[in-house]
């Protein structure tokens, strides 16, 4: 699988290089801000690009908007985009076209080695991967408000896998389960959250996302 890692520390930089390529990735070019990024994927049509949202020339959201912009260029190519702190913004907007070959994961998790390799893998091959942490303070934001009330505990973990883009079977292995109980809670979850039951993951993730982020609807409206 073919890489392009952007951002602008050198070292940082160096340091993802080096762990990609130790797991078999091989890395095409690097980008120190988010003109370079674009002209870097055009010339060489990585299968993923793992992006630092904040990169030259003005160190806000540059390297967000260089995805935004690569994701409408170039949609053949998965967009992995880092974030040193929870943008909810930023994530709904990088995932407003659709989840596919999209990921927004925090810095941090860099140094979850096998977590962060897996995520490229599964960005690059055209899933999607949305960080727990954005996950939990959507499902925060809105705990209290209907629906989301009537979900036991378990069901709000598995909801917040989904939201990650795990599968069925991905889910059972880190909660410990069987492949038939995650079943049973993801259709428990789309009944009461009222969404459509499918196996498809990017629409499982989109389900989830318009759900968590739509605005609640006042009692006895």
């Amino acid at each position: 699988m073919r890489v392009v890692v952007a951002d602008d520390s050198v070292f940082v930089r160096a340091g993802v290089v080096r762990l990609l390529e130790g797991a078999g990735f091989e890395v095409v070019a690097q980008a120190g801000d988010a003109d370079d990024l674009v002209r870097k994927v055009s010339a060489h049509r990585p299968d993923v690009a793992v992006i630092d949202v904040r990169m030259p020339p003005t160190h806000t959201d540059d390297g967000l908007r260089a995805a935004i912009k690569l994701r409408a260029e170039q949609p053949g190519v998965g967009l992995l985009v880092l974030s040193q702190y929870v943008e909810e913004d930023s994530a709904h907007e990088l995932l407003g076209g659709g989840a596919k070959g999209v990921g927004y994961l925090l810095k941090d998790r860099v140094s979850d080695v096998e977590r962060f390799v897996d995520a490229v893998r599964r960005v690059g091959s055209g899933g999607s991967v949305l960080d727990p942490e954005v996950v939990s303070q959507l499902l925060g934001r809105r705990s209290g408000e209907g629906e989301l009330e009537q979900l036991t505990a378990r069901e709000r973990e598995v909801l917040a896998a989904m939201a990650e883009g795990l599968s069925n079977h991905a889910i059972a292995d880190r909660l410990v389960v069987s492949d038939g109980a995650v079943e049973k809670h993801v259709t428990s979850i789309f009944g009461k959250l009222g969404l459509a039951a499918t196996t498809d993951a990017h629409r499982r993730v989109l389900a989830v996302l318009a759900y968590l982020r739509a605005p609640a609807v006042p009692n006895g409206a």
